[in-house]
């Protein structure tokens, strides 16, 4: 603020000082309601941990829903592990769609404590929802949207897409080929490849699956790298005493938060970003030849035409998968409700019927009651309020959605005062300052006719 030592008295209104100093209010004012949300930002308490599915989790999970009691007609079930009691939310009828990933620069204590050269790290976050199954593509009423850790959704989804990779490299195998030893090799066709095997006409696109199959075998020899064997943030480069800065690969958000890929970062947390490097300038093999990203895997966890239906299959006593719905309750699969006990959630809002009530212990309770919070954030993820790297963006941008860009409600009012209310200062300073001339030259006038 200025000091009024250093503020003038003078007998005439000076228009042009106050306008700079209401801009500069509010600019001041802008900077300060920014700093605030940064800081909402970094003590986000729905901020999902960083290591999925381990004991601490559990642990934690398990202190979270002990006192969560399910009333007759809810969907909320008592599942047993040890001597925790767990809640669960069925699911199953709705599928997991990506949404939108942000990164956040929030203030870093322990940056601040090693006196380096930021005081800023930063939070990934992916936004993802559960959207009525067969609504996937339209998803605009009856969803809930969520935000979880980067590092969480990365870690589900890879490990359900990968697995999902295998099983249909294992059923293109089986149908696709057969040995050609035994009765099923009077089969029709000739020996494909003068093998052991020989391609067969199946239910599956084999020329697809085989091709797809085969890259991702020989992969390695072909001087590719999967690019998901570097979410966890793995070095790149080592450190030497001549200078050279050890450097780390992780993931990061891009396309204005449509995709994700691979970055470089500074340190082994992979929470300081250099944006002006390159991943792949630093990827070599054990012989030392360098190396490509594949993306294929990666690209899965961001398809967001391609969701994750979140009913799983049950088999039968036979060992089949059972098609009598009254047969067995439906079973969600474990991607899902993972991600859904780890996000923070925005449900009532897009009338989400199947979440959870406040009816159902401390848990259930702590995430209603703070729903509006959570929503408020997510909100704030996606309009804008930050660029792709992280930074507070003043005064507000574009904001990336799935369909195109927009700009919100509360950026068009707030776009629309600040002209208004500049056109209006400046109209107001035209209007003293011809006021004020005039004056001046009236005095004058007088002065010189009494003076003749």
């Amino acid at each position: 603020p200025l000091a009024k030592s250093n503020l003038t008295p003078s007998p005439q209104f000076n228009p042009k000082f106050i306008a700079i100093v209401n801009n500069k209010m509010i600019a001041r004012y802008c900077t300060i309601a920014m700093a605030l949300l940064a800081a909402t930002v970094s003590a986000n308490p729905f901020a999902a941990k960083q290591s999925p599915a381990n004991d601490v989790e559990v642990a934690h999970r398990a202190r979270l829903m002990r006192n969560a009691i399910p009333t007759k007609n809810s969907q909320l079930g008592r599942k047993l592990d040890g001597e925790a009691d767990e809640v669960e939310v069925d699911i199953s009828g709705y599928s997991l769609r990506f949404e939108k990933c942000q990164f956040v620069l929030a203030y870093d204590d322990e940056l601040a404590e090693e006196d380096g050269d930021s005081i800023l790290s930063t939070q990934r976050f992916v936004i993802f929802r559960l959207c009525p199954s067969g609504s996937c593509k339209s998803c605009n009423s009856g969803y809930g949207e969520y935000m979880v850790d980067m590092q969480d959704y990365l870690d589900y989804t890879v490990a359900y897409r990968d697995e999902e990779q295998e099983e249909m490299c294992d059923t293109c195998q089986e149908q696709c080929y057969y040995a050609q030893d035994g009765d099923d090799a009077n089969a029709d066709g000739d020996n494909a490849d003068g093998g052991d095997e020989r391609r067969l006409s199946y239910s599956v696109d084999c020329d697809t699956c085989l091709t797809d199959c085969e890259k991702i075998a020989n992969m390695e020899d072909n001087k590719y790298i999967d690019a998901t064997k570097f979410i966890d943030c793995v070095q790149i480069q080592d450190g030497n005493d001549d200078g050279t800065s050890a450097l780390y690969g992780g993931p990061i958000c891009a396309s204005q938060g449509s995709k994700i890929k691979i970055g470089v970062f500074t340190d082994d947390a992979c929470k300081i970003l250099d944006n002006t490097l390159d991943v792949e300038d630093y990827i070599t093999n054990g012989d030392g030849e360098a190396m490509k990203l594949s993306h294929a895997l990666l690209k899965t966890t961001y398809d967001v035409s391609d969701c994750i239906d979140c009913l799983a299959e049950v088999e039968d006593d036979d060992g089949n998968n059972g098609d009598d719905a009254n047969a067995q309750a439906a079973e969600t699969k474990e991607v899902c409700e993972e991600l859904y006990q780890t996000a923070g959630k925005c449900e009532s809002t897009h009338g989400f019927t199947s979440g959870l009530s406040s009816d159902y212990g401390n848990y259930a309770a702590n995430q209603v009651s703070n729903e509006e919070l959570v929503c408020d954030f997510i909100s704030s993820l996606k309009s804008g309020t930050y660029s792709q790297d992280g930074e507070i963006v003043i005064g507000g941008s574009k904001v990336y959605t799935a369909g195109g860009t927009s700009t919100t409600g509360g950026q068009k009012f707030a776009l629309t005062f600040f002209i208004i209310g500049t056109v209006g200062l400046a109209v107001y300073a035209a209007m003293l300052h011809s006021q004020l001339t005039k004056g001046g030259k009236a005095d004058l006038s007088a002065q010189g006719g009494a003076m003749a």
